[in-house]
C-alpha cells in the first residue's frame, strides 16, 4: 500500500501561529483523502469492466495462462486499492473525531508534511522508525 494515487497536491503551508489540525487542515486532509478514495473507486469499477469485456476463453493453452496472469495480477491491485480504501475510512472518522494528525504510538503530532506525502499516516516519524528498525531485526 506504499503507492497512493496521488495528483499533485500543494502540501499544505501553515500560517504562522496557526492551531496544529484545525479545521481549515482538517478540510484539506479531509478533500485530499476523499479524492483519492474517489480515484480508487473509479479504477476499481474500470477494472470490473474491462474484466468483463476481455473474458475470453482462448484455444491456446498459453494465451489463457497470459490472459489469467494479468488478470490475477489486476485483482491483486485492486485487493490492494480496497485495503486503501479502508484506510482512508480510518483517517476520515479520526478526522470526525478530532484524532487525525497525531501519532497511534505516542501522540504526538504526526506533521503536516508527512501528512501531506501520506495522508494515511498513523504513526510519526519517529515512530514508524523505530518499527522498521525492530521489523528489520525481526526478519534476520
Amino acid at each position: 500500500m506504499s503507492a497512493q494515487p496521488q495528483k499533485s497536491a500543494t502540501p499544505y503551508k501553515a500560517k504562522k501561529g496557526e492551531a496544529y489540525m484545525n479545521t481549515k487542515q482538517l478540510d484539506y486532509f479531509r478533500n485530499i483523502l476523499n479524492n483519492i478514495k474517489l480515484e480508487l473507486g473509479a479504477d476499481i469499477d474500470r477494472t470490473v469492466h474491462t474484466m468483463q469485456d476481455e473474458a475470453t476463453v482462448f484455444a491456446d493453452p498459453n494465451d489463457r495462462a497470459t490472459q489469467e496472469s494479468d488478470m490475477a495480477l489486476e485483482l491483486r491491485n485492486r485487493d490492494r486499492e480496497r485495503k486503501l480504501i479502508k484506510k482512508i475510512d480510518e483517517m476520515l472518522t479520526k478526522i470526525d473525531s478530532g484524532e487525525y494528525g497525531y501519532c497511534d504510538k505516542c501522540g504526538i503530532e504526526i506533521g503536516l508534511d508527512r501528512l501531506s506525502a501520506r495522508p494515511t499516516a498513523t504513526l510519526c516519524i519517529d515512530c514508524k522508525t523505530l518499527d522498521e528498525i525492530r521489523e528489520k531485526q525481526i526478519a534476520k
